[in-house]
């Protein structure tokens, strides 16, 4: 008798069709209207934050064509969550102006083709692994804008039967897979969620993904592995985009969503949305049950230093800290580091701003001053390389100019955490807490110095500035359950979502 593969289970998940009934929505009175928006932007929004249940995730997106309008995805940890959630919508105005043609209902799952020994014993699994593939079971919705939804389940034909096969033929196709998805590391995320038993198919694949061309592609390729072209039976596909809760009237409206003000960030669905967990997306060697899966976000470890930067953004990813894409940055920054006085250092940046403003790949510019040591740098930030590398020529003219941030003589590896907004309220909490971290780094092996640097015009906002001997000193940092933990404190005081940017 073939041998199934042990799995485990975490989060349930619900995805939630949605048709409008636009000629209804067309005939009815305004103030019908403005009431089906206000409840169900209420509803999408405190669904967003969970206020339905201890942990969990949802999000909305508009999907494309004629088999549904909307999709409402909720992560949850138990089945009765989902019901209430469900029945929830039903609550609202707007439900009256929708129909479900389909759901979906199934649980996130790993299994046991690729790190058997997480089954039978997870203390002698690495850590960082231990911790990614129970990640998969509790995960956040990725970032990714556009959506791709479709179950799937292995066939059991009389000439191809997925369930005849040896584990060990199994667990090889899988391998084989799985190869083809790690050429989609850093394009793609994926949510993989077991079916069997609960709906029509075994399991259930929902990719995530800002180009929604990579989503094509990745499908495309996979068809042609064994264990898609002989074993694998698939359902429907639904594609869409996501938009922030802020933005129901506007798609209601006919209007693109997301629009440019549907949340303060002006990102389609927020850059800190965690809740109290960190969030993975497929799995370390790319399996999960006996689904065809291996979407492109693996992590296992590489040898150069190109795969090892691939890594740790996907690790940083997954505690939703954003750290670029692994081929660019969507934005560019450059930082000189000044021993001047602060306000002869401002007065000549302010002028400077003023002729960067011009430009619409400008983002921002600014002085930042050291809390412990007597030195302030300048960030300037941009849409493209090459204009931040032109800016840097302008900004090494400035008064104290003693380096580049990542070209320190010796200064061997740098990272640079930007974007960190705190909340007014949390600000000396921050502090107190950096100033704890601070003392933990100096005993770290490796570590040469990190500075908290404050705006001097806005004292919410902030970067971290870290030196190490060596990269893989860094990293250690990075996968250690303090850095792991202070992310999560994190989560309740910033106001927006941090960024790493890594120095060469």
């Amino acid at each position: 008798m073939p041998e199934a593969p042990p799995t485990d289970e975490g989060w349930f998940v619900l995805h939630d069709f949605r048709t409008v009934d636009w000629d209804g929505w067309r005939d009815a009175p305004e103030h019908e209207r403005d009431r089906a928006i206000a409840e169900g932007t209420e509803y999408l929004r405190r669904h967003e934050e969970v206020t339905d249940a201890e942990e969990g995730d949802s999000a909305v997106f508009s999907v494309l064509g004629h088999k549904a309008d909307l999709l409402v995805v909720h992560f949850r940890p138990t089945l009765d969550d989902l019901s209430r959630a469900e029945r929830q919508f039903e609550q609202t105005a707007l439900a009256a102006f929708t129909a479900q043609p389909t759901s979906y209902v199934s649980v996130t799952e790993i299994s046991g083709y690729s790190t058997p020994e997480y089954f039978e014993d997870p203390e002698s699994v690495e850590d960082r692994l231990r911790e990614y593939m129970e990640g998969k079971l509790t995960p956040d919705i990725p970032d990714g804008e556009y959506v791709s939804f479709y179950p799937m389940s292995k066939r059991r034909g009389e000439e191809h039967n997925w369930y005849d096969l040896d584990f060990e033929e199994r667990a090889d196709m899988m391998e084989t897979h799985a190869e083809t998805g790690k050429a989609y590391a850093g394009k793609i995320k994926q949510v993989i969620s077991s079916s069997v038993g609960f709906d029509d198919y075994e399991w259930g694949v929902t990719l995530f993904s800002d180009e929604p061309t990579h989503i094509k592609d990745i499908v495309y390729d996979m068809r042609f592995d064994e264990v898609s072209s002989k074993y694998g039976e698939f359902g429907q596909f639904y594609v869409g985009r996501r938009f922030p809760p802020a933005d129901l009237g506007a798609y209601l409206e006919g209007e693109t969503v997301p629009t440019s003000d549907g949340d303060e960030s002006g990102h389609p669905h927020g850059e800190g949305h965690g809740h109290g967990h960190e969030h993975g997306s497929g799995d370390a060697h790319g399996h999960g049950g006996d689904h065809e899966h291996a979407h492109g976000d693996d992590s296992a470890d590489a040898d150069d230093a190109d795969d090892e930067d691939v890594d740790i953004r996907e690790a940083l990813a997954d505690m939703d800290i954003y750290a670029g894409q692994p081929h660019g940055e969507d934005v560019y920054a450059t930082v000189l580091y000044s021993e001047a006085e602060t306000d002869e250092l401002f007065d000549e940046v302010e002028g400077l701003r003023g002729n960067f403003e011009h430009y619409g790949t400008h983002v921002k510019t600014a002085v930042y001053e050291a809390r412990n040591r007597d030195r302030s740098a300048v960030v300037s930030i941009w849409d493209t390389q090459s204009a931040a590398e032109t800016a840097a020529g302008f900004l090494s003219d400035l008064p104290g100019i003693v380096a580049r941030a990542g070209e320190e003589s010796g200064s061997g590896f740098g990272t640079m955490g930007m974007f960190y907004t705190v909340k007014p309220e949390f600000r000396e909490d921050f502090h107190e807490t950096f100033d704890e971290v601070e003392g933990l780094l100096a005993e770290m092996e490796g570590h040469q110095d990190t500075d908290l640097m404050v705006n001097v015009e806005d004292e919410n906002d902030m970067f971290i500035a870290s030196q190490w001997d060596a990269r893989e000193n860094a990293m250690a940092f990075f996968r250690s359950e303090e850095f792991s933990e202070t992310v999560k404190w994190g989560r309740d005081v910033l106001a927006d979502r941090p960024r790493h940017v890594f120095l060469a």
